[in-house]
């Protein structure tokens, strides 16, 4: 990570002591997080679902945090020198890769290594500002070492409660309407989206339903009652998720939703473990939902009974009378591997009598998958060489040919997007002269093995 540069800056044992002893409380918090299951579970099922795959360490969580304070401020040779250092501690478990002692000789200041840097910290901040400051009994500490490490980088202390300020005054799991938004640009928005034919068909068709609705209410004809629930059926990371926000979109520029915003949950945010609880979770979500769609991944598992009691049925039983108390102004979407939201739709009368559209969310070919790939890299503002593109091809042709029907198509996307990324920036912190070609391009040693991708899907499956 380190470049020749003649112009040093100094660095006194007592910034090597302090630059230790924060490193030695780094260490120290993640151990104890990264044994609590329940804190982990916690923090990674706080993040968004667009973001990268839900497997972080609290190492990733900490370096998230201590760049959002880095960039809340105007970063010096000092700070960045800093920064470097603990991104190397947390994410390399490496304490000797940048060598202090050698610093006052060769600090990193010049403009490649700021712009790795900035690549760096791009990379790594972690969607919704999920932070470890709301990690109960450890939120002291970490408060401590957030602090520490704002001394140090810029000899002050930071208001870190706007590390909070978005999960605090905004619900992560509430997807409000863009500002400035249009039907014309949903509809761009959907056009745009890989593959997905047959629901973009369905989704044009309801959409010829509802105006001609509208234009029926204005000549003053009846109606037929038209329901604004559905059941998307599909394997994982086929875009469920994406085409609910878009469908509440329109529904709202058609005049059907008051809101317009998407509220995302699961049997956990619907079932309480305690008698009397559920109905009481299933009404708050609800009243967030109002106005918008309430959407509801892995459905099937409210009947699945898996903790020995019978409060799914209480929150299907709950949820089925306020989609009929606010049936002009809440659509509720329900999503789920096929056979078993069959099954689930199937064995509930109210179920059967309020769900009565289906979309069907088919696995994206090898062709498909690897636009979106590019899409990514697109994105990413990364370019992939020829020997990279054909082992990326490659890989998905494996993927493709090895699939089952629980493939996570888009997820398994992002996750080789991200090892990608990582292995690159792996190969090229080594080099003493970081080009911007260099920070863009994807080789093909930084593709993993076909296999191994095809192996670690499969653990991870498991």
């Amino acid at each position: 990570m380190i470049t020749d540069n003649p112009t040093p800056i100094i660095v006194d044992d007592l910034l090597v002591l302090r630059l230790k002893n924060l490193g030695t409380l780094m260490k120290d918090l993640c151990y104890k997080l990264n044994n609590s299951h329940e804190t982990m579970l916690w923090l990674n099922n706080s993040i968004a679902e667009n973001h990268v795959t839900k497997n972080f360490r609290t190492e990733d969580f900490l370096l998230s945090d201590l760049i959002i304070l880095y960039s809340q401020q105007q970063p010096t040779d000092k700070a960045n020198f800093i920064m470097g250092y603990f991104y190397d501690v947390l994410i390399h478990n490496n304490t000797s890769k940048i060598n202090i002692d050698g610093v006052n000789q060769n600090f990193p200041h010049d403009n490649d290594f700021k712009d790795n840097l900035k690549l760096i910290c791009n990379q790594h901040k972690i969607a919704n500002n999920v932070t470890l400051l709301s990690t109960g009994d450890y939120q002291n500490q970490a408060k401590e070492i957030l602090q520490v490490f704002s001394k140090i980088s810029f000899n002050k202390e930071l208001d870190l409660n706007s590390l909070q300020t978005q999960k605090e005054t905004q619900n992560v799991n509430v997807d409000a309407i863009p500002e400035g938004d249009t039907l014309e640009k949903v509809m761009a928005e959907l056009n745009q989206l890989v593959g997905l034919e047959k629901v973009k068909a369905d989704v044009n068709e309801l959409i010829n339903l509802l105006k001609v609705q509208k234009l029926r209410d204005a000549e003053g004809l009846k109606n037929i009652d038209i329901t604004l629930h559905n059941v998307f059926l599909g394997p994982p990371g086929t875009g469920k998720t994406t085409v609910a926000r878009l469908l509440s979109r329109i529904y709202y520029h058609l005049g059907f939703l008051s809101k317009g915003q998407v509220y995302e949950t699961d049997r956990e945010g619907l079932v309480a473990g305690y008698v009397g609880q559920t109905a009481t979770k299933v009404d708050k979500v609800v009243n967030e939902s109002l106005g918008g769609v309430l959407f509801i991944d892995e459905a099937y598992s409210l009947t699945q009974n898996l903790m020995g009691n019978d409060y799914g049925a209480e929150a299907i039983n709950t949820l089925l009378k306020r989609m009929e108390d606010h049936r002009d102004d809440l659509s509720v979407v329900v999503a789920g591997y096929t056979e078993p939201m069959k099954a689930f739709i199937e064995s509930n009368h109210g179920l059967r009598s309020r769900f009565n559209r289906y979309f069907q969310f088919d696995h994206f070919t090898a062709a498909q998958l690897m636009q979106i790939f590019e899409g990514y890299c697109k994105n990413g503002d990364v370019i992939l060489d020829k020997d990279a593109k054909e082992k990326v091809s490659d890989t998905l042709e494996l993927l493709v040919e090895k699939r089952d029907d629980s493939f996570g198509n888009a997820r398994v996307i992002r996750n080789l997007f991200e090892k990608c990324t990582q292995n690159q920036a792996n190969r090229i912190i080594k080099l003493k002269k970081i080009s911007k070609k260099t920070l863009k391009t994807f080789k093909e040693e930084d593709i993993p093995e076909p296999n191994e991708t095809v192996a670690l899907v499969n653990l991870t499956k498991d």
